[in-house]
């Protein structure tokens, strides 16, 4: 027995020793990734070792309790095998405690690293990321980080290395293939930047947005330089219109000329940009910056009493700046982020010369038609003047430009940089309700794109908190509504946009006062008298919004005849009315008791309220179950269900898997109220076992 024993001790030690050996020789080997298994390997004996000393030792050739081992001395006999398999362990162990020093070193160099790239000290950045390396060469972010720090200083090629680097240490580093993509863009080798943007989508298909925009760039530059070559090659093919773009654009380039010269030049040119080649030939030979930088041409822009040649070379240009970006990107890229521009083009829309207006209103109508120019202007031109200019323009313009100035703010206002943009800046929703608040002098094509805007913008919680806590907001749409009343017919569209736009901003009910409910709800209830059936749900919508705030407000409408008209609503059907009709009839019936009393009279016997405890839709059924619970606290209303199944439909919606949370709460409730007032109910409850229904609802009450 004790043979056998020592066997299978014999073979346990000969396999420890195996493992021990193959971790040292992976330890000291050249191939990364083989080291880097043997290092994971031996923090996961060092671990278990670890474990196992939380014991007292002992020895497993003869069962006995023994000291914990020593550290051997020179003359330790390696033959032993204990002593053989000691010295291995500590060896793994010593390895270990190592790495940990130097993680937590390598650790600080990635911080002092970061903290210079953001200071924009790429070079110092490169040189902590480095010392972090010498400290851990298989620290993946500290080659990522390194890579962008190279990228900085446009050393590709060393980048490149980098990410290969950072794969070995992990190879879905989404990190390292964006690098990658980046580095390989900027070296023009575009097939392998976009095999590193797919391979990243491949690995992390959340990422798409990113993605794209990235092959995008790639795209964008690859056809940059395509139109360059082809430009190049025409150009000295000899192609006439090529010649003439260069030589004219070397005239222009030509200083103190006087206007008239420079007029000419520029009109020539603007007729030349007919295709792709010539407009990247003004690119290539740098025509943008000549016309920019000329001193005739930039006094003129910025001169008020212009004479009429300074006039029409300001005119001329800026069509000249038309035609070059007809089209093609990279242009409007450039010309966007000239400088000065971003306070030229909005100035420009405001010159008092009609010409250089709507010239300068056709260019931004044109940057404009992509969702990429769309994103230039956003980024480079000054939003601020720029919509002032806009504004202004629809003040001070015929019908036709005012309408395309708007229909500007509208294809703006659809991108989230410029949603972005209003959440911090106020002025900007000023500067449309100062459009709003001249009602009277505004056009009402241009008011009913003003009022689209902030619909749409009021979709953003964040910018619809802002305007409904305005009270200029309210007080402009409280103007509108009144203009349109004086002719509905008329304004008809005007009226039903802003009863949308009030809609929106009253989910904002915390921000509502009930000095305003109050004058929200009056205006909305002069309106249910409409014939016009759009107009009457709006503004049903809206009253159902804020009538929670305020309980005259609720007073004021019951004893407006509101709830006739509800029940008029709910009888005619249709899914959105009924929805607003039947939340009107529950703030009503649960705040103020006349109103109970009033839908006990319309509805008689319930009909129409048990009819709604069978639709599908859920919110509907929920408010009709609390308007039935309300109205059991009128004297004999409750008796006038007890022929009707009305404790079974309860139940079933109490006990149902409704997911809106209100059926079975109302449902709930509404039964307590049946069976307080009329004891015969109790008895249906019991024969129905409805008591261990309405106890498996508590689930919902307890849900916060």
């Amino acid at each position: 027995m004790a043979k056998e024993e020592e066997e299978r001790d014999l073979q346990k030690f000969l396999k420890n020793v195996d493992e021990i050996s193959t971790l040292v020789q992976g330890l000291n080997s050249e191939d990364f990734d083989v080291r880097q298994r043997a290092m994971d390997e031996a923090e996961k004996k060092v671990q278990l070792l670890e474990d196992q000393e939380q014991d007292e030792c002992r020895t497993t050739l003869n069962k006995t309790m023994i000291s914990p081992p020593q550290v051997p001395t020179k003359n330790v006999d390696d033959s032993n095998p204990d002593v053989f398999m000691e010295i291995l362990e500590k060896d793994a162990r010593e390895r270990a405690k190592r790495r940990k020093e130097n993680k937590s070193l390598a650790n600080a160099f990635k911080e002092k690293g970061n903290e210079a790239f953001l200071k924009g000290d790429y070079r110092m950045a490169v040189q902590h990321y480095t010392e972090g390396l010498k400290k851990l060469k298989d620290m993946e972010v500290l080659y990522t980080n390194r890579a962008q720090a190279y990228i900085k200083l446009e050393e590709y090629e060393k980048a490149l290395v980098d990410c290969e680097w950072a794969l070995k240490c992990d190879q879905n580093s989404t990190k390292a293939y964006f690098h990658m993509g980046k580095a390989h863009l900027a070296l023009k080798n575009y097939s392998m930047s976009r095999q590193c943007y797919e391979k990243i989508l491949e690995i992390n298909p959340k990422l798409k947005t990113q993605v794209k925009d990235s092959l995008n760039k790639v795209n964008q530059q690859e056809k940059i330089e395509l139109q360059e070559k082809v430009a190049l090659q025409e150009l000295e093919s000899g192609k006439e219109e090529a010649v003439t773009t260069k030589n004219l654009l070397q005239a222009l380039s030509n200083p103190d000329q006087i206007p008239l010269f420079y007029t000419g030049g520029v009109q020539l040119l603007t007729e030349l940009m007919k295709d792709c080649t010539e407009q990247t030939l003004f690119r290539t030979h740098n025509g943008f910056n000549i016309i920019n930088d000329n001193k005739i041409i930039k006094r003129c822009f910025v001169r008020e009493g212009k004479d009429e040649i300074e006039e029409v070379l300001c005119a001329a240009v800026i069509k000249l700046w038309q035609a070059v970006c007809n089209e093609n990107e990279e242009n409007q890229r450039l010309l966007l982020t000239q400088p000065d521009m971003d306070i030229l083009l909005p100035f420009l829309l405001t010159s008092k010369v009609l010409s250089i207006q709507e010239c300068t209103l056709s260019l931004m109508l044109l940057l404009c038609q992509t969702q990429n120019g769309r994103i230039l202007v956003l980024n480079h031109l000054n939003l601020t003047r720029l919509l002032q200019a806009f504004v202004a323009f629809v003040h001070v313009s015929e019908e036709k430009e005012a309408q395309t100035a708007m229909q500007l703010l509208t294809d703006l206002a659809l991108e989230e940089g410029f949603k972005t943009w209003v959440q911090t800046n106020l002025c900007a929703l000023l500067t449309f309700l100062s459009i709003l608040k001249n009602c009277e002098v505004a056009y009402p094509s241009t008011l009913l794109q003003c009022i689209g805007i902030m619909g749409n913008l009021s979709t953003d919680a964040a910018i619809r908190k802002q305007m409904s806590d305005c009270r200029e907001c309210w007080i402009a749409c409280f103007g509108l509504m009144m203009k349109c009343e004086e002719n509905v017919a008329l304004f008809r569209e005007i009226l039903y946009a802003t009863l949308g736009l009030m809609m929106n901003l009253s989910l904002e009910s915390a921000s509502i006062s009930e000095n305003l409910a109050e004058e929200v709800s009056r205006r909305c209830v002069s309106l249910l008298s409409s014939e016009d059936g759009g107009i009457l749900t709006r503004a049903a919508g809206v009253l159902s919004r804020v009538l929670p705030v305020s309980m005259k407000a609720v007073e004021e409408t019951v004893d407006a005849g509101v709830i006739k008209i509800m029940i008029k609503f709910l009888k005619a059907g249709g899914q959105t009315a009924s929805r607003y009709a039947i939340k009107i009839l529950a703030v009503c019936t649960n705040i103020y008791y006349p109103a109970r009393k009033e839908v006990t009279r319309l509805d008689k016997k319930f009909n129409l309220l048990l009819k709604l405890l069978e639709a599908k839709d859920e919110i509907i059924v929920g408010n009709a179950t609390l308007c039935l619970g309300n109205c059991m606290e009128v004297p004999g209303a409750a008796s006038f269900l007890l022929k009707t199944d009305i404790v079974k439909i309860l139940l079933k919606l109490a006990g149902g898997d409704a997911k809106e949370m209100s059926v079975h709460l109302n449902a709930g409730i509404t039964l307590g109220k049946l069976c307080t007032v009329e004891p015969r109910y109790v008895t249906q409850l019991e024969e129905l076992h409805g008591i261990e229904i309405l106890n498996s609802t508590m689930k919902y009450i307890k849900k916060p």
